[in-house]
Formats: C-alpha cells, structure tokens, sequence
C-alpha cells in the first residue's frame, strides 16, 4: 500500500522543509524513504512496535544505541483504516524533532491516502477502458456474453440495464486554431479534462464513460425510463458546448440504439461510431449525429466503392462536372430529406424557395429526369450521398 517511490519522495521533500532528516518504514520496520539516502533499506527496530502498538516512541541518544538501525527522534505509526501501514521517524532530539511529529504524520497520512485514491481511480478508469473495448469488439464465437456481464457487475455496472452507446471525438481544427492564435493542443494531455466534462453530464452511477484512443471517448448511457431522444441530443449538445468553449477544440458525437444485451450494446457501439464518422462528414452541419437519421447513409458506406462509383458515373455524371455541384448536390438532398417539400427543402437549405426551383429545374434539364419522379430523385440522392462517402 506504501510504495517505495511514494515514500522516498514524501520523505525528502518532508525533509527539505523542516530540516530534519524524515525516514519511512513499511509495516515490517524495513526503511523505505528517507532524507538520507543511504539509510534507505535498513531495518528500523523501533518502528516494529510502533506498528504493533499504534503510539508513538521516543528515543533520546542512550535509548536509540540498544535499537537496531535507531537514531535519536521520534517515531510514529502512519495508520489508514484503522491499519497501521508503517512508521514516519523524525532524527533529532526529542525536544527538537517532538513538535514536528504530529504534522508530519498526518501530512504523510494525507499523501498516502490521496495516493491510494489517485491508484483506485485509475484502477476503475482502466477497467471501464477494457469494458467499452471488449463490447465494441465483442464475439459471441469467442466471447460469452454473461462472462462481460460478470466482468461489469464487478465493477459495479448492470449491463442489462437499458442502455444506449455513445461515441464523442474531440479534435483540433487546424485553420481554427491557426486564425485565433489557439496553441495546438494534445489530446493525450487534456484526455482528463475531457472525461472529466463528459462525466458531469453522463453523471448516472450506471453510466459508463472511459477514453477509448486519443481525442475518442465512449459512454454506455443507462437509459432512464421516459428519457427522450430529444433530451439525449440535448446533453450531448451541453458536452460539445463546453469543449468548444476551451481553445482550439471542436467535438463531434455519435448516438446509438438502445439495447438491454451485450450483442446488443455491441451492436450499439458500433452504430454510435458509424453515426459520427458519417455525420462528421458535413462540414456546416449538426455536431450532434443519431444513427436512426443515417441508415441509408450506414447501408451505403458498407457497399464497395466500385458500387458506389458505378451509381455515381451512371446517374450524376453530367452534374458532377457543373461548377455548382456541391449546391446542386445539396439541393436534391434536401429535396428528398425535406420530404419532396419545396418550403421545407428552402429552409433546410436556408436559401429562397425561388432558388431551390431554379436549381431543380436546371438538375431536371441536365438529367432528362423529373425530380417529382420520386424514382428517379431517390437514385440520385444515393448518388449525392456516395459522392459525400467518396470524400469523407
């Protein structure tokens, strides 16, 4: 529980301060740290009773010649729990080293405490790590699904609960930080500030939050019983708030389905992962990206590239060598997202309605086809989306 290295720095930054030598000791009186280097590794008899008794001892010159590796000093029990763990020694006089003995120890409990917690936190950390990555990876060929959750309830976590799967990717636009002067910053280094964000909105004990990669962090959300998509979208839009408040940063979130099984929260995972490397994809759009809006887009991307080509070169390509295909492009996908409804398609498109029949009307010319043609608009509005995919 006293580690070396913990000890040794305590006792030479504590020695430093009062200019006394501090010594540390483990439960079985050997001398763990120390302001004096060379002491490091010898046995301290006095301190075995005070470990077994729990009270301190005193030692003047005489009294410290009769003990093995004792000096002159006071020695007193670092207890946590209840338990004491080892020995915090003060060389000096007694009247000297007396009145810094209290301090020092309880300094020393409070240091070795914190350690323990900063130990078990990233304990649990590292274990929810290995739970994300051992459902997003999971094989039913391979892997019993009753073993992870076995594995879960050990960590506190029901993975029956209903659940949904969310993926977040915070990353550094480049021309932004450029044009605010924003240092460039790295995700290794803030990954603690990140998850610490995303925890104060995911704050259910059952949500589990855990940094996947770099600059990527997952959470399997327990779902509440009357917790709408509406209010999911919300909090994920809170997180993104916050990270793009911090310099330099920008984040994107991906949401999955619901699930109350470990193929099934897999299965959740990944489709929270699809959503946001597909919905990311839209430069200008929402930050926030749900898998129910992108099927066709998730059906489309799983289809070879070759496919894909083949639907654009057979369907688009006298558009895609106009000037404004990107524009003609986002016409015929608010067009058929919109419902083939020409004022919702202008609001979408945040454009006149004048101007979206204009450009439908100069799509219909230059395809021979009706855009009314709900056919013929839902093949080239594939085609759009494959044209996005191909520049994703």
């Amino acid at each position: 529980m006293l580690s070396p290295s913990l000890a040794q720095e305590i006792a030479g930054d504590t020695s430093a301060v009062i200019g006394f030598n501090v010594l540390i000791t483990d439960a079985e009186g050997m001398v763990i740290g120390s302001g004096d280097s060379s002491r490091v590794g010898s046995f301290h008899e006095a301190s075995v009773e005070v470990v077994r008794t729990q009270e301190p001892a005193t030692h003047n010159a005489s009294q410290a010649q009769l003990l093995r590796g004792v000096r002159p000093g006071v020695t007193l029990p670092l207890v946590t729990d209840g338990r004491a763990v080892g020995t915090v020694g003060i060389t000096g006089t007694p009247a000297q080293v007396r009145r810094f003995g209290l301090l020092v120890k309880r300094q020393t409990e409070i240091l070795l405490r914190e350690s323990v917690m900063l130990r078990s936190r990233l304990l649990s950390e590292r274990a929810a790590e290995k739970l994300i990555a051992e459902i997003a990876s999971y094989d039913p060929q391979v892997v019993e699904g009753e073993f992870l959750v076995f594995r879960a309830a050990e960590l506190g976590f029901d993975l029956r609960l209903r659940r949904v799967a969310v993926a977040f990717e915070v990353t550094v636009p480049d021309a932004a930080a450029r044009r605010r002067g924003a240092p460039t910053q790295d995700m290794a280094l803030i990954r603690s500030e990140l998850l610490r964000t995303v925890r104060e909105v995911f704050a259910d004990p059952q949500d589990i939050v855990a940094g996947t990669a770099p600059g990527w962090i997952g959470v399997l959300h327990r779902l509440p019983p009357r917790r709408t998509t509406a209010s999911m979208v919300a909090d994920c839009r809170r997180v993104t708030d916050v990270i793009a408040a911090q310099d330099g940063l920008a984040a994107h979130v991906g949401i999955g389905e619901p699930a109350i099984s470990v193929g099934g929260l897999h299965d959740s995972y990944q489709d929270a992962c699809d959503a946001l490397r597909l919905g990311a994809r839209s430069v200008d759009g929402p930050r926030v990206h749900i898998i129910t809006d992108l099927r066709v887009h998730q059906v489309l991307a799983a289809v070879p590239q070759s496919a894909r080509n083949r639907l654009l070169d057979l369907t688009a390509a006298d558009l895609r060598v106009q000037p404004d295909w990107p524009a003609l492009r986002d016409t015929v996908t608010a067009w058929c997202e919109s419902g083939f409804n020409l004022v919702r398609a202008s609001e979408a498109l945040h454009i006149h309605r004048n101007t979206v029949v204009y450009r439908m009307h100069k799509i219909e010319q230059i395809t021979g086809r009706p855009l009314r043609d709900h056919r013929a608009a839902m093949a080239l509005y594939l085609a759009c989306l494959a044209d996005r995919l191909g520049h994703g």
